[in-house]
């Protein structure tokens, strides 16, 4: 009897205080906060009240609150009364969703969608289209041997690093701000991809640069495509903001369908938070041009093996909302008036904003703001000023003095430009 009770209690699991003991995870450092989620984490905490937060990228309305686009409360509507099931959408995603998406970028006219030589697969929205093109870069060489180095505008969106660093890619930088000129370097970006060794993956953001809101001209354009084209490079576009920019699809797709045009065959990543308002339901879209058909179909099926083994099938909700505004006339031209509206209140913000800087008494040049596009403004602010701005003014901001425009509006603009002049005055 004691034999027997001395086995039972060797075989009774290890309670919580003897497994935490094991000290199996003592050597996991403390991550660093998000530098942009952060500052919503610092905002939230914050009890003063008249707080700002002008660091994320999300619309809000005059009254700063969020905004369900009509056409997609519409939509949604349909869904509901429609009584769709929530059955599992193949791995390459729902194929309404990637029909309309891809109509959208390339136009459903082109040589490209004609002619099948787009690979495409749904995505969690733009950071999984990133993750998608990295894991396949890492995983199909464009030398066949040696795994590119991705270069990104030096600045960019934080998390370009994060993506392609996860896919055991190097990543480096090109230069694109000129803090002097508060524009394009363009003479050091256009050296920098020449220095590029051949065949390097050179990301772009097709439209409303993150962070500067500085986007080059249609010459510009011309000179970047020649350039890679030249050094045998291969360009991806970042595109996040297909209508938010500038309230015309067509015109946010510029750049892409000029690449195209020059000859690229590109990859493509489209993201449908900004533009359709749905930033919950991680909606998006990696894409490859090819040279036919069956490289696309090749193309396709690698990149479905990739999204298998991360997400397996992506999320329905979300591609069914756009899938059925994109297809239906009506409900596709309120939404492109929604992205007029949308565009339009920002681009009102911006002259507000910087008019309010004058009537504030700053004397600094300003026309920056209102020469930038999209959701963000690299104001010119230094890591220092952006520090007393938050701790004297409680206006929350990344440290690189990028400010959302969307969370600028008729009630605070006049606090933030107060706020902004004396921490530049």
């Amino acid at each position: 009897m004691r034999r027997i009770f001395a086995v039972a209690r060797l075989q009774r699991p290890l309670t919580t205080r003897q497994f935490a003991s094991a000290g199996w995870w003592k050597n996991v450092e403390m991550g660093p906060k998000d530098p942009i989620l952060g500052v919503a984490e610092n905002f939230k905490a914050d009890k003063d009240p008249r707080k700002v937060n002008v660091g994320i990228g999300a619309y809000r309305d005059d009254d700063g609150k969020p905004w369900i686009l009509p056409s997609v409360a519409t939509a949604v509507q349909r869904i509901h009364d429609s009584k769709a099931d929530n059955e599992y959408p193949p791995i390459s995603g729902v194929p309404e969703f990637v029909q309309e998406a891809t109509w959208l970028a390339y136009g459903k006219d082109s040589d490209a969608v004609k002619n099948k030589r787009v690979a495409a697969v749904q995505s969690l929205s733009g950071t999984g289209a990133l993750r998608l093109a990295g894991h396949f870069f890492e995983r199909f060489p464009l030398s066949g041997k040696t795994k590119p180095t991705v270069y990104v505008t030096d600045p960019t969106w934080s998390n370009h690093f994060n993506i392609f660093g996860q896919c055991h890619l190097e990543v480096k930088t090109y230069r694109y701000w000129n803090a002097k000129t508060l524009g394009i370097d363009m003479e050091g970006l256009l050296e920098d991809l020449k220095k590029a060794p051949e065949k390097s993956v050179i990301l772009l953001h097709a439209c409303a640069h993150n962070p500067t809101g500085i986007d080059p001209t249609p010459e510009q354009w011309t000179a970047i495509s020649k350039v890679c084209k030249e050094r045998n490079h291969f360009v991806c576009f970042d595109l996040a903001y297909q209508g938010f920019a500038s309230g015309d699809v067509a015109v946010d797709a510029r750049a892409v369908n000029q690449f195209i045009k020059d000859g690229h065959l590109i990859a493509l990543c489209q993201s449908f938070a900004k533009n359709f308002g749905l930033y919950g339901q991680r909606t998006g879209l990696f894409s490859v041009l090819c040279a036919d058909a069956d490289e696309a179909a090749r193309v396709e099926s690698q990149i479905k093996i990739i999204a298998r083994a991360i997400w397996s099938n992506p999320p329905l909700h979300g591609a069914r909302i756009i899938a059925t505004v994109l297809a239906d006339p009506n409900l596709r031209k309120m939404w492109q008036g929604e992205l007029k509206l949308m565009s339009g209140r920002i681009t009102q913000m911006r002259q507000m904003l910087k008019d309010n800087l004058k009537k504030a008494g700053s004397t600094r040049n300003w026309d920056h703001i209102t020469t930038q596009i999209g959701m963000f403004s690299y104001t010119g602010l230094t890591p220092e000023q952006c520090d007393k701005i938050t701790k004297e003014h409680h206006v929350y901001l990344t440290r690189n003095g990028r400010i959302s425009m969307a969370g600028v509006n008729s009630k605070n603009v006049a606090y933030l430009a107060n706020a902004m002049h004396a921490v530049t005055k």
